[in-house]
């Protein structure tokens, strides 16, 4: 899974010789003992000639009921797929929850698509559904988590995975989706959905991949870790598939204490799960699946995993 990465290197060099010539840094010999400042490069993807994304744009039907009555809505959501008619099997891929809630509907629809390519090329077909609350989906957001100190995070968990069933209920019925290979994988709040997803299972779900996966991170501290613990361990008690979870060291949200504690607990209860602690990214940890920078940390872990679940290796790349 290397052929993003070493695209995204070529590009850095570039941007930072362009960059370098149009500040004119003709003196930059005489200036080695100052540190110059860090670049920002462009985090974008190029484009993809041999393995293309196939990007679409889905409307998922979702039924919910309540107390006035049933409701039908839909959720907004992003599909990429291998060339072919497949069937492919299917990566359904959860996004997190922003610090600050007016950010739930101004984010728009998240694509992924460096981190949906890397899956794209090992044949998956990839969905990304912003979740009730988010984006342009409809529906109320559904995640409210209570007080700090009694925080509701395994009813958060549970209420994202309706959003969630309802993705692989639509999806599963595609005719170019192989109903029996399913993967869930999701960042931070949607590795805990999916965790929370998984433990109710679905036909033909095969594993489940959760980066930096959690709950009720604020500002200083996790707002609750003991029923973050407890959630963890109650996800465990009934999950029947194997579970991958990926975390850096430098992760605030979710510090290395804290994760293992999550996952010991979902162990102990009876759930399968690999527990992966990266070096530290970056200037903060808890974005190492998100920044694209993170693609060479994560992938080789991811493939490993994928492969002893019986999924295909790596296909030609470019």
């Amino acid at each position: 899974m290397r052929g993003w990465s070493e695209i995204f290197r070529q590009t850095v060099v570039s941007v930072a010789l362009i960059l370098a010539l149009a500040c004119g840094l003709a003196n930059v010999a005489s200036q080695a003992q100052e540190p110059l400042p860090p670049v920002k490069i462009p985090l974008m993807l190029p484009r993809m000639p041999s393995v293309p994304l196939h990007e679409s744009v889905l409307h998922i039907p979702m039924t919910i009921s309540g107390p006035s009555g049933v409701r039908h809505l839909t959720l907004l959501a992003t599909l990429y797929r291998p060339s072919g008619p497949g069937p492919f099997p299917l990566l359904v891929l959860s996004h997190g929850t922003p610090r600050n809630f007016r950010e739930r509907v101004t984010e728009g629809r998240l694509r992924y698509n460096a981190q949906s390519w890397e899956f794209v090329s090992l044949g998956f077909a990839v969905v990304i559904p912003m979740r009730r609350g988010y984006g342009q989906s409809e529906g109320d957001y559904a995640e409210e988590e209570g007080f700090c100190d009694q925080a509701l995070f395994y009813e958060a968990g549970m209420a994202s995975a309706k959003d969630l069933r309802a993705t692989l209920q639509y999806m599963a019925a595609q005719p170019f989706i192989d109903s029996r290979r399913i993967v869930l994988a999701g960042h931070s709040s949607g590795g805990f959905a999916s965790l929370a997803m998984a433990s109710q299972g679905f036909p033909g779900l095969s594993g489940v991949i959760s980066f930096g996966g959690g709950r009720g991170s604020m500002q200083e501290k996790n707002c609750s870790p003991g029923h973050l613990i407890e959630a963890c361990a109650r996800f465990g008690r009934t999950c029947r598939v194997p579970t991958l979870w990926v975390y850096a060291q430098n992760d605030t949200y979710f510090p290395p204490w804290l994760a293992r504690d999550m996952c010991d607990a979902f162990k102990q209860a009876g759930g399968r799960a690999e527990f992966v602690m990266l070096p530290p990214f970056s200037q903060e940890g808890h974005f190492l699946f998100t920044d694209v920078r993170g693609l060479d940390r994560w992938t080789p872990v991811v493939t490993r995993f994928l492969n002893s679940l019986g999924f295909p290796g790596t296909m030609p790349k470019p």
